[in-house]
């Protein structure tokens, strides 16, 4: 097979991340892209403006608990990799708060002379240095996923000498105690699955060599990983071993008092632990104990009467054909449950009183979407809510479950006038007939003009209303117009609105963005010619298809860190991870639909492209960047009009600081504004 593959692909060369001729076409297609579309001054506003509300001192600055205290990464121009800073709440509430930096990474970056992105903190949680006393610092170079580990102890504000440490991989771990921790990393040959994952947890007491942990599991070669997490809320020591099957499904492994036990859950369910509760969101229809419950459904049970036999499961929530469970999170003795109603955001709060679950609609909030930002479920009833919409700055509040209402603890700053923008929902009609929602940003008397169509249409993720000072800088406020499709394949709908959209039914997500794109020239928001597209990651895959199936309904395309050769994505990096989303292509009948739409096996010769921007990173070890570097060069091949550009930092968000984001968009917000404003 990979012979015959080599063969069909005169571009294979491209896919050596590093490779001396491959990074000099990298260079050559970065010089032309640059020269084309930088020259302009209003290249060097946009980049500035940007550049401008990335750094701003007045955004919010948004916290975490972490025992007595919240944390904070606050990045600006002087601090561009980022300052690691606390405070109290009490303080934090003042207009002024006191910043105490724990950690700062360009200083770091610059006394070990490497280039470290911040990826994120696993706190201790138990134990009399619980909280806010001892951290495993993750740090990429670069901002890749492979990060190394390293312990850090929060009082001294230093890392630990002779402390905990992993080498760079992509490592997984969690604290046992002060003494001992789960991790599973690279250690060698068999140790990390297909998808580059890890496939062993082992259990490393602090002062032995890691090679003599012992192994309390391992999965196989074919899993997408295998991982363990630590229950703090649990009287003893709990943990709860994940081995992934596949991106969807997943065996659960209780283990407590050095015994492991299998959950016997589905196992395409959601599973959280807290307490003396089992959580279970339900993804396709279960049939258990007598009842049925409906795919989207959440349940809960107590954990000790689950595992002697119970089946008398609460149900918490049920889905209907307007509203599905986004998320829930845990307070200390509640919940908190995120819904979606026909994409708007509802709050639900669920106190257990007297051996039921009281439920509060949480009123008073805006149009838009509202998150659970933070819960201090390690300690009391405290939450933090963060709201915002299209054009509605972001809110910070602050909340009680059990006492009074939210109030305000920090408000955004409006970063672009929004005098004549509304945001407006309209329904496109699909092939199929399917109804699908998408919201139109803009000044609806102004007629058709320039207008920004987004999507990502995967791995039950929903686009949601949300503030972006960059959208609003970049397009809104220079006349553009924004919309969001909330096409199949997302999660606005619940589970099934992603399981129509799987795998031989992708097609299905392409025909919804595809009615999206025609109902807005309908409605006479836009025309075909003033009408761009974006989307990454899965969604640069979509804006592929767009491309090589839709070119007609589009006037310009930008595609970031996408999936496009979907003959090899399983081979490269983590693609093998994402076969039950897409399909196998070495199954001949999975292959016989992907290779329908997999846009890079589609390109056509003689046929009129729209204009295109494909953007990736060298450093992206999530979607290979061979994906964007050949659609490039095959469609140069056949002639048509591409740009490309390739940020050597960044990992799969395309940039590793503010300067890298704000030049990435600036790019695409000039080509788009030089395409679609002269159509």
């Amino acid at each position: 097979m990979t012979d015959t593959i080599t063969a069909e692909d005169a571009h294979l060369w491209l896919e050596e991340v590093d490779g001396a001729d491959a990074m000099a076409w990298v260079r050559d297609r970065n010089a032309e892209t640059v020269a084309a579309l930088t020259g302009e001054a209003r290249f060097a506003e946009l980049r500035d403006e940007i550049r401008i509300v990335l750094d701003a001192d007045d955004r919010i600055p948004m916290i975490a608990w972490h025992g007595e205290r919240v944390y904070n990464l606050w990045k600006d121009a002087a601090h561009p990799r980022g300052l690691w800073r606390r405070t109290t709440l009490a303080d934090y509430r003042t207009g002024e708060p006191t910043w105490d930096t724990v950690l700062d990474l360009d200083a770091l970056a610059a006394t070990e002379d490497e280039n470290w992105v911040w990826q994120g903190a696993t706190y201790l949680r138990r134990g009399p240095l619980a909280g806010d006393h001892r951290a495993l610092l993750s740090l990429s170079r670069g901002g890749a996923d492979a990060a190394v580990v390293r312990e850090f102890d929060l009082d001294r504000k230093e890392f630990v000498a002779d402390g905990f440490f992993l080498p760079e991989a992509k490592s997984d771990v969690s604290w046992i105690s002060i003494d001992e921790i789960f991790v599973g990393t690279d250690t060698g040959p068999g140790s990390m699955t297909s998808s580059g994952y890890p496939r062993q947890v082992r259990r490393w007491r602090r002062g032995t060599p890691f090679a003599e942990a012992p192994v309390v599991f391992e999965g196989t070669d074919d899993d997408v990983s295998v991982r363990a997490s630590s229950d703090p809320s649990a009287a003893g020591e709990r943990a709860v071993i994940r081995r992934s099957l596949d991106f969807f499904h997943a065996e659960r492994h209780l283990l407590a008092g050095g015994v492991l036990t299998k959950l016997d859950v589905p196992d395409d369910a959601g599973v959280d632990l807290h307490r003396d509760w089992l959580l279970i969101r339900v993804r396709t229809d279960w049939a258990v104990g007598g009842t049925t419950h409906p795919a989207g459904s959440l349940l809960i049970v107590n954990l000790d009467a689950f595992l002697a036999g119970s089946r008398d499961l609460t149900t918490l929530f049920t889905p209907d054909p307007h509203t599905s469970l986004s998320y829930s999170d845990w307070t200390h003795d509640g919940l908190i449950l995120v819904l979606l109603a026909d994409v708007q955001s509802r709050l639900e709060l669920l106190t257990f009183v007297d051996g039921s679950w009281e439920r509060t609609v949480l009123g008073g909030l805006e149009l838009g979407q509202t998150d659970v930002w933070n819960t201090n479920a390690d300690a009391d009833e405290q939450y933090l809510l963060l709201s915002s919409g299209f054009t509605l700055p972001p809110t910070l509040r602050h909340g009680v479950l059990g006492g009074d209402p939210p109030t305000t603890l920090k408000q955004g700053p409006a970063y672009f006038p929004t005098d004549g923008i509304t945001t407006r929902q309209f329904f496109a009609t699909s092939a199929d007939g399917t109804q699908v929602p998408y919201f139109v940003v803009g000044d609806p008397s102004a007629g058709p003009g320039p207008t920004l169509l987004s999507g990502y249409g995967g791995f039950e993720v929903s686009r949601v209303p949300s503030y972006s000072a960059i959208i609003g800088r970049g397009w809104l406020a220079r006349g553009g117009t924004y919309v969001v499709a909330n096409i199949r394949g997302g999660g606005e709908y619940g589970p099934q609105w992603h399981r129509s959209a799987l795998r031989e039914n992708r097609p299905r997500a392409y025909e919804d963005f595809a009615a999206v794109a025609t109902d807005l020239v309908e409605r006479g928001i836009t025309t075909r010619a003033q009408l761009g597209i974006e989307g990454g990651s899965n969604g640069g895959l979509l804006m592929g298809v767009m491309l090589t199936r839709y070119p007609e309904l589009f006037g310009a395309i930008v595609c970031a860190v996408p999936l496009l050769d979907m003959r090899r994505y399983h081979l490269l990096l983590a693609g093998a991870s994402w076969t039950a989303e897409y399909g196998d292509p070495d199954v001949a009948d999975d292959w016989a639909y992907l290779r329908l739409f997999s846009p890079y096996q589609n390109i056509r010769q003689g046929v009129p492209y729209p204009p295109t921007l494909i953007t990736t990173s060298t450093r992206d070890d999530r979607v290979h960047p061979g994906h964007a570097r050949k659609m490039v060069a095959r469609l140069r091949e056949h002639g048509h009009d591409v740009s490309y550009y390739e940020n050597i930092e960044g990992g799969h968000g395309g940039a590793a600081d503010n300067a890298q984001l704000a030049f990435k968009w600036a790019l695409a917000f000039e080509f788009l504004w030089r395409t679609l404003a002269t159509a």
